[in-house]
């Protein structure tokens, strides 16, 4: 999947997870895995083995945020819970080096993985996340998520109770958002100093 600041690309332990683990390193906190069922990894030969041991599956099928600019990845993301019977996936398993966050890049992928999916014919696009992670939350509102509902005590993990937050986009909804993207992605959109003109939130939102 090709951007015009991005490409995702089926990740590659060999080719991916030096650059990936050098990326997520840089924060120190490893605050980035605090809703994540796995992570931090205090070494690359960890986090070579959870990808060998979690990766390499068709579902999670894993992909690596590669920035255009400097040839190296610093993210990644998945498809799951792959449906194509009723029509509908899961984008999931997203961990955004500090490299990524808050970035053209970080939004370019999710767009470029959305977009992918209802080019495929699925009619469902779901995001689900811990109800207390409220940048997850606000990233799926943000990208024009309609918000479902909470499944309470969904699972557990890390040792404590999960309630799940639902949000899902439905193709009927697409149109509207593709076009959505594709004007907060344009360099018009930006002013000289990289700000934005017009938040994505904005043009994402459904009267």
């Amino acid at each position: 999947m090709m951007g015009d600041y991005c490409s995702v690309q089926p990740l590659e332990i060999c080719l991916h997870a030096k650059d990936l683990h050098e990326a997520n390193c840089l924060n120190d906190s490893g605050s980035t895995w605090t809703y994540l069922p796995y992570g931090p990894f205090d070494s690359l030969c960890r986090y070579q083995k959870w990808l060998e041991e979690s990766c390499r599956s068709d579902d999670p099928m894993f992909f690596a945020i590669v920035d255009l600019s400097t040839g190296k990845p610093s993210g990644v993301a998945s498809y799951l819970r792959i449906l194509p019977e009723s029509g509908s996936i899961e984008v999931g398993h997203v961990h955004f080096s500090p490299l990524l966050q808050r970035s053209r890049i970080a939004t370019e992928a999710m767009y470029l993985m959305m977009k992918h999916a209802f080019d495929l014919g699925y009619r469902r696009y779901e995001w689900k996340c811990d109800a207390l992670n409220e940048p997850s939350r606000s990233a799926a509102n943000r990208l024009g998520f309609s918000f479902e509902g909470i499944f309470r005590q969904a699972t557990v993990y890390r040792n404590r109770n999960r309630d799940t937050a639902w949000f899902s986009i439905i193709d009927s909804e697409w149109p509207h958002l593709h076009a959505a993207f594709k004007k907060w992605l344009s360099p018009e959109n930006f002013d000289n100093d990289g700000a934005q003109k017009v938040s994505l939130s904005k043009l994402t939102a459904i009267c």
